[in-house]
């Protein structure tokens, strides 16, 4: 059961301690609020303002659990937080672990200070949660897939066009890789998991992952140098440097470009860009 008093005022603490520059907002001039104002926490929910500000003043209906995990995130919540904001609405928190797509506080916050960078977080599967603006700019939006083409890898040997954005030359390497993998993976979480789902796909959808599957590779790692083939701007060499968050599974690819190299100006391009296309 919803415990109406108890969410609306959990939810009004939790938006008057969180800051601006907690969530990548401009804190501006003219802010009287104490922490975020309810459009804006409205805004990084996904949802409408009239919607949220209903919750904090115990009206409406019982806000669903894609709805509580949208606020949970958007606040950016602790798991422990999450969890008594999920009961606090009548429901059974989600499972926590390796399965969790709740994204750690701290690496919510590592990513809202990347605007200016190629950045995304991701599960051991490959699957986007989220990206930061240039990222999108970079290998187009990720997080709208649904199912199995949720993961990048699982793309890769289903989907053509997974491909068109990196180096023909790297194509076997970056195969090798995800075969080698999601092997790793499947083992690990057991046959059950969704790692072992996906790899029963892939063999009945893909020859070429039959193949590498059958080789048994494990250890396959990628270039330190990612070469990209932007539609735009065209060829890139960028670093990827990796932030693992171990208790969620979850990692932060952040992709930089050496000072000085036609990449570099080709990403300050692109920043430029990419920034029209999404608002064109």
């Amino acid at each position: 059961m919803i415990d109406r008093a108890g969410l609306a005022a959990f939810l009004r603490r939790r938006r008057e301690s969180l800051q601006p520059e907690d969530a990548g907002l401009p804190r501006g001039q003219r802010r009287r609020t104490s922490g975020l104002r309810r459009e804006e926490v409205a805004a990084l929910c996904h949802m409408s303002t009239d919607y949220y500000t209903r919750l904090e003043r115990e009206r409406g209906p019982r806000p669903s659990v894609q709805m509580i995990a949208s606020i949970a995130q958007g606040l950016h919540l602790s798991l422990d937080e999450r969890d008594h904001l999920f009961r606090l609405a009548g429901h059974n928190p989600p499972a926590r672990g390796v399965v969790s797509e709740h994204i750690s506080p701290g690496m919510l916050r590592i990513l809202d200070r990347l605007d200016d960078t190629p950045a995304e977080i991701v599960t051991e599967l490959g699957e986007t949660l989220r990206q930061s603006p240039l990222g999108v700019a970079l290998t187009g939006e990720t997080t709208h897939y649904t199912g199995p083409a949720r993961s990048k890898g699982y793309r890769w040997f289903t989907d053509p066009g997974t491909r068109e954005l990196y180096a023909p030359q790297d194509h076997s390497l970056l195969s090798r890789m995800y075969a080698s993998g999601l092997r790793q993976i499947a083992t690990l979480r057991g046959p059950g998991s969704r790692a072992a789902h996906y790899a029963d796909l892939l063999l009945e959808q893909s020859e070429e992952f039959r193949g590498l599957w059958d080789e048994h590779e494990i250890g396959v790692h990628p270039s330190e140098v990612k070469r990209f083939i932007h539609p735009k701007v065209g060829a890139l060499e960028l670093n990827c440097q990796t932030l693992l968050d171990p208790h969620q599974s979850h990692r932060l690819f952040v992709y930089t470009a050496v000072p000085g190299t036609e990449s570099h100006e080709k990403l300050r391009l692109l920043s430029v860009v990419g920034v029209q296309a999404l608002h064109g």
